[in-house]
């Protein structure tokens, strides 16, 4: 995949005695703690957003038959919901809403013993949906939303006029996106009477939190090391398609579904 690597410069970096490498980490654990303390008060924030209540009867194609909005919860209050770019059209899933689900199947476990269930929902038809689950690997719990509203009203689909107009509305503004289909998460609460709310919704740089991977390369030397490609995930493929051999030049994945979506 040497086409597509970049180069940060690296190779001439600053190289100090160990005291002074310790003073400089002293200072920048300042500024990390700094960082946490605002985390935590955004988190807290977050929370205290106000809920609106869902009062469409959602029903999604799943493994388990026609399942409403409430089976999601399966027995439990919160639900998070991810959008995964998957077409109707489309032959397999975007690769980088692909990267993202390569991390969830494995936290799901912890997350039910937090009262949380999770599951992704995409437009494409399940019978897509379970074939391309198959040969990525992943159990997660994976709904069709084809036959409803949901992904217009959480604003992660796109008619063809809408497109057409040049821009979106998406991640809260009108914006240009070049996909049909676009990226997101969703948090809802179900009380004991019954009652489901949307509480949050997260798009495009919301989202690199959930990207385990990404908060590793952050702390190497090179980091994420993007800026020199077309777009900042240019370099991701579906976990079965990292030979080189395979890889194509960057030109042919100039036209890709996630193209942009980081960068904003």
């Amino acid at each position: 995949m040497a086409e597509l690597l970049t180069s940060t410069g690296v190779e001439h970096h600053p190289v100090v005695t160990p005291a002074e490498w310790l003073a400089s980490r002293k200072e920048l654990l300042q500024k990390e703690k700094e960082f946490t303390r605002l985390r935590d008060e955004l988190s807290r924030q977050r929370r205290q957003l106000p809920w609106v209540k869902v009062e469409k009867n959602y029903v999604f194609d799943g493994p388990r038959g026609k399942q409403r909005l409430a089976d999601l919860f399966a027995g439990r209050n919160q639900l998070i919901i991810y959008h995964f770019m998957f077409g109707p059209d489309w032959k397999e899933g975007c690769p980088s809403c692909s990267f993202l689900a390569d991390h969830f199947n494995n936290i799901i476990v912890h997350l039910n013993a937090r009262d949380v269930s999770m599951a992704v929902v995409s437009r494409a038809p399940l019978a897509q949906l379970q074939a391309f689950q198959k040969r990525m690997g992943w159990s997660f719990d994976w709904v069709s939303s084809y036959g409803n509203d949901f992904n217009r009203d959480f604003n992660v689909s796109f008619t063809k006029d809408e497109m057409a107009k040049g821009k979106v509305y998406y991640n809260y503004g009108m914006m240009e996106f070049p996909s049909e289909e676009a990226p997101g998460l969703s948090v809802f609460y179900k009380n004991d009477a019954g009652d489901i709310f949307h509480t949050y919704s997260t798009y495009t740089r919301g989202l690199d939190i959930l990207l385990g991977a990404y908060n590793f390369i952050d702390m190497t030397p090179k980091g994420r090391d993007e800026d020199a490609l077309p777009f900042s995930m240019a370099w991701v493929r579906h976990h079965d398609r990292y030979n080189p051999e395979a890889v194509e030049m960057l030109k042919a994945t100039s036209g890709s579904c996630c193209a942009e979506e980081h960068k904003s």
